[in-house]
């Protein structure tokens, strides 16, 4: 089956062309940091303006990408949500509108469960079940992931989530946006033993980010904002703290319940740091992790391909009154 999928959760306006679930023939992204920048943060009717401004010619540069025209697409996959409302919409006005046009069969797709699903398009991919580290900006939740449709949570974060914890930490330093890319990079250079920050609920599979937050925030207030010289070290301590936490908890829960294989995926893991810790702790407990590459961490459509296909394939279809949901959690169906 070829499968046209569309993705339009935040402020990344996507599009991809996926044969079977599992062979990536195009995946374009258009992104908007550029715009938001200014902000520090994604501006939610922003966001919307330019995913209309932008669907359009993300869709036809897929298709010309995949060699391909609407007429070889079998089924139609686009994000329903979690994710700002807005965006989600005009990801899914398309593609009811092209599904309509085009009589082709369309599946609403949750975001979460196509970050997960992103490593079947990598060369080497886990066997049911697994683990499941799903880690962005607005998630931090590790589940036992059964089959495509059937997810349970492990643990997860009480407060914040780790992106959300890098983008104010970096917010906050005054270092520049994206947040969790600015900190990846600078903390390149920076001794991670410099300085010292909580590790919240070290006995616990629950996450929390927020009184690692205060503790830099303090630090500042304390000691001034570091120099030039010292950011490096600042930032790398505080990825360090983030890093270990998710790295420890995720690992520990995939031992508890006897799971032999880790998908780690999500923005934050296309972070340097954590990419090399999970393989180097794994590896000591005999744990394969399996990591997408970058491009496929962050939003993609060609992620929600790999779920619409699985969905499209037994059957599976939408009604044109779907609509999007802000607030979707794996464990349960809409």
């Amino acid at each position: 089956m070829l499968v046209l999928a569309i993705e339009t959760s935040c402020d990344e306006t996507a599009a991809a062309v996926v044969r079977d679930g599992r062979i990536m023939l195009s995946n374009v992204i258009a992104s908007q940091i550029d715009v938001h920048s200014k902000y520090g943060g994604v501006v939610p009717e922003i966001a919307s303006r330019k995913h209309i401004e932008a669907i359009g010619a993300v869709i036809l540069q897929a298709l010309d990408d995949a060699g391909t025209t609407l007429d070889g697409i079998e089924g139609i996959a686009v994000t329903r949500g979690p994710g700002l409302v807005g965006s989600l919409l005009v990801g899914l006005s398309a593609a009811k509108a092209v599904a309509f046009g085009r009589r082709l069969p369309f599946v609403g797709v949750n975001h979460l469960e196509g970050h997960v699903a992103a490593i079947f398009l990598s060369d080497r991919r886990p066997s049911f079940p697994f683990a499941a580290l799903v880690v962005s900006g607005g998630h931090t939740t590790i589940y036992r992931v059964e089959d495509f449709t059937r997810f349970t949570i492990l643990g997860q974060t009480r407060d914040d989530a780790a992106g959300e914890a890098f983008d104010k930490a970096a917010k906050l330093l005054d270092i520049g946006y994206p947040g969790g890319v600015v900190i990846d990079k600078m903390a390149k250079q920076g001794d991670r033993s410099a300085y010292t920050f909580p590790r919240a609920m070290r006995d616990s599979l629950e996450f929390s980010f927020s009184g690692l937050k205060t503790a830099l925030l303090n630090f500042v207030k304390q000691k001034g904002m570091p120099a030039a010289g010292e950011m490096p070290g600042v930032v790398a301590s505080f990825q360090e703290a983030v890093v270990d936490v998710l790295v420890e908890k995720t690992l520990r829960a995939a031992g508890e319940n006897g799971l032999k294989q880790v998908v780690v995926c999500g923005g934050v893991a296309a972070n340097s740091r954590l990419r090399t810790r999970f393989q180097e702790d794994a590896r000591e407990r005999g744990i394969e992790v399996l990591i997408p590459p970058p491009i496929l961490c962050t939003d993609n459509a060609a992620m929600i391909a790999v779920v619409g296909d699985y969905r499209l394939s037994r059957g599976l279809r939408d009604s044109y009154d779907l609509n999007a949901v802000s607030r979707w959690p794996l464990s349960e169906r809409q």
